[in-house]
C-alpha cells in the first residue's frame, strides 16, 4: 500500500527497457522520460489510474545512446530514477 517507482530493467538497456511502479490511491499518474538536458523526450503515462502495480515499456530505437531520466508525478508522490541507452 504505497507508492514507489522501481528501478527500470535492464539498465543500461538497448534497445527496450521495462520500468514498473505501483500506486495506492486512484491518481492522474504522468510518467514522463528527461534527456541530460532536461528535455521532455516521451509520455508513457498520462491518465487516471486506479490503486495497483503496473508496468510500462520504454523503447529508445529512435534515441541517442546516453543517460535518460524518468519522473513518475501524481497527487501525492513524485519519484526519478536514472537509465542507460547503450547502443
Amino acid at each position: 500500500d504505497a507508492f514507489y517507482l522501481s528501478q527500470n530493467y535492464p539498465n543500461p538497456f538497448n534497445p527496450s527497457t521495462s520500468i514498473q511502479y505501483a500506486i495506492s490511491s486512484t491518481q492522474f499518474v504522468t510518467l514522463k522520460v528527461y534527456d541530460l538536458l532536461g528535455r521532455e523526450v516521451a509520455t508513457l503515462v498520462n491518465e487516471e489510474l486506479q490503486p495497483g502495480t503496473y508496468e510500462v515499456d520504454f523503447d529508445g530505437s529512435n534515441y541517442p545512446s546516453g543517460i535518460y531520466f524518468y519522473k513518475l508525478t501524481t497527487g501525492v508522490f513524485k519519484a526519478v530514477n536514472k537509465m542507460v541507452l547503450l547502443k
